[in-house]
């Protein structure tokens, strides 16, 4: 596959990815949303459909990695990294795009949570409040952006993030991949979304699973450069944990997949 075919397969697919995603988050947090209070469980297929359909739609193009720590697995395992910055590059601005247009799909929804003052507070109170838990940095709509923990412990949440993409990871590696071994299957679609349903219900209560760096980054990039009133901060002192996790996570599962599997 050519360098431009994998951009391109990687941006579109990331974007639905996180329009999706994105989307579900949206619809379970936001007032005036039919959705809202849904639930973990909503969140979590909604994720795990996200996946599946990210997938289909550009694996034809380029493999559908569609996330940094399996672009980063499968370098390692195949030892190629001449298109590891084309993937990651591609991954970014997708995430960057489908985050940009979840706003645009909620946009009214946005508005309405983040003026009503029972959630951002009134004139003497504009310090906005986190919706799942009250972290310093973090505004009131940041979750659907992108990730952040219940419990600050650094320790704790980069190993959180760290288990769940090695699970992820190494179901990809030994499950879900193509004939080539360059990127996921038609099989390996409909295995790495229910997958990524059972680390959500399972493994997501700590930090909200981000495993997946571009997942987390492009998103909370988008948060900082939307004009939403009442936003509060975009909680950049814990971004580097979903980033810096599931690239350690990505780089063992490869490691293990080299040593046990192959």
């Amino acid at each position: 596959m050519s360098s431009s075919d994998i951009f391109i397969g990687e941006t579109i697919g990331t974007a639905v990815l996180i329009l999706l995603g994105g989307g579900v988050c949206a619809a379970v947090t936001l007032k005036a949303s039919k959705a809202r209070g849904a639930g973990w469980l909503a969140i979590a297929f909604g994720w795990g459909f996200a996946v599946m359909t990210a997938v289909y739609i550009s694996a034809p193009l380029s493999g559908a990695h569609l996330n940094p720590a399996v672009t980063l697995a499968l370098a390692i395992k195949n030892d190629d990294y001449s298109n590891l910055a084309t993937y990651w590059g591609g991954q970014l601005l997708g995430a960057m795009i489908g985050a940009a247009l979840v706003w645009v799909a909620y946009y009214g929804q946005f508005l309405a949570h983040l003026t009503d003052s029972e959630i951002v507070g009134g004139p003497e109170e504009r310090a906005p409040k986190a919706v799942e838990a009250e972290e310093p940095g973090a505004g009131p709509v940041l979750g659907v952006f992108s990730t952040g923990p219940e419990i600050r412990n650094v320790v704790q949440n980069l190993a959180t993030e760290i288990i769940g993409t090695v699970v992820l990871v190494l179901a990809i590696l030994t499950q879900g991949l193509n004939n080539n071994g360059d990127g996921l299957g038609v099989l390996g679609a409909l295995i790495t979304a229910f997958v990524v349903v059972s680390i959500g219900l399972s493994l997501g209560g700590p930090t909200g699973y981000a495993i997946n760096p571009a997942r987390d980054l492009g998103p909370r990039i988008v948060h900082a450069l939307l004009p939403l009133p009442n936003k509060g901060g975009s909680d950049w002192s814990y971004a580097w944990i979903p980033v810096a996790g599931p690239l350690i996570g990505g780089a063992i599962a490869a490691g293990i997949y080299n040593v046990a599997f192959a």
